[in-house]
């Protein structure tokens, strides 16, 4: 038997013919089952190629592609008490928390920032419904205010991005609470006559749509987005009927007069460059001398570093 023949050379082409092959290259568009690039999916801002069905999206990737060049400051959030019921099901509150900050990377299910698109200054807040669904607590509520208040002192227009099933159960009727806080913010807003232009993305349900969510001076949402207060589920097992087909879809709703625009998400930044120059009585864009955004790879530049 020859070892060198029949053992070491084969290890040592097995070796050199490895090659790594990174994960998760290709994902499954949910809607049509295309699997797309995930390059490509970036650079579509995650949305389909194929059927333009609208995947979620970061804040942070949101910020990167709506910010001119990309370049955005992100603003401290004060944070509440971080489990004020004590409250506990299978998990606690906190071990909960410490997992979707785990996941997401992100501190909690809302943020805010500052920069220009289109060279108009304004203040951004996103929702990010891979933690906890986007729910609504107290830190969300802060996050609003927070967002309103520095609009007002920097005199800049607010654009929200909301993604949210709902209030967050685990804070109870402190949650609950952050529906007349934030209208209050919104209002804020208002006796300061500066534009509040809110983009419902999918999905955006009951509190969040009870409260800021539809207070909006324009709303605009994402096609395909669920809107609504209670979902469709529990409508139907309420009144024992069968919903009409699309019914609480962004679609639907611009049909019947509860929405000004529905805007693909490729579209999004330009169709707010137009609407926010208007509204702070701007001259309109010139559209070639416009930054554009590199890439979805990077965000704050805060983060660059790590």
């Amino acid at each position: 038997m020859n070892w060198i023949s029949n053992y070491v050379r084969p290890r040592i082409n097995s070796i050199f013919s490895r090659r790594e092959v990174p994960e998760n290259l290709w994902t499954k568009c949910p809607s049509c089952g295309t699997m797309l690039f995930h390059r490509e999916l970036a650079d579509n801002l995650n949305v389909c190629g194929d059927c333009g069905h609208h995947m979620q999206i970061t804040p942070r990737q949101r910020f990167h592609a709506l910010f001119d060049s990309g370049v955005y400051s992100t603003v401290d959030i004060p944070e509440p008490l971080p489990d004020p019921l004590h409250f506990r099901d299978q998990k606690r509150y906190p071990d909960r928390m410490k997992a979707a900050q785990r996941d997401t990377g992100e501190v909690e299910a809302m943020l805010v920032a500052t920069g220009e698109i289109g060279k108009t200054p304004i203040v951004a807040a996103a929702q990010d419904f891979s933690f906890m669904g986007g729910s609504m607590g107290m830190f969300v509520g802060n996050a609003i205010i927070k967002a309103a208040e520095e609009a007002v002192r920097l005199k800049r227009p607010l654009v929200l991005f909301s993604a949210a099933g709902g209030a967050r159960m685990q804070e109870g009727i402190l949650s609950l609470m952050q529906m007349p806080r934030t209208t209050v913010a919104v209002q804020m807003l208002r006796e300061h006559k500066l534009p509040y232009i809110v983009v419902l993305t999918h999905p955006t349900t009951g509190g969040v749509t009870a409260s800021y969510a539809m207070l909006g001076d324009v709303h605009i949402a994402e096609p395909q987005a669920l809107i609504c207060f209670a979902g469709p589920r529990v409508i139907e097992q309420t009144i024992r009927e069968k919903l009409p087909e699309g019914f609480q879809r962004a679609e639907y709703l611009l049909e019947h007069g509860m929405l000004d625009r529905v805007t693909d998400r490729r579209k999004m930044r330009e169709e707010l460059i137009v609407i926010l120059r208007m509204l702070m009585g701007m001259p309109p864009p010139v559209w070639g001398e416009l930054p554009a955004p590199e890439t979805l790879e990077t965000s704050d530049p805060a983060k660059s570093d790590d």
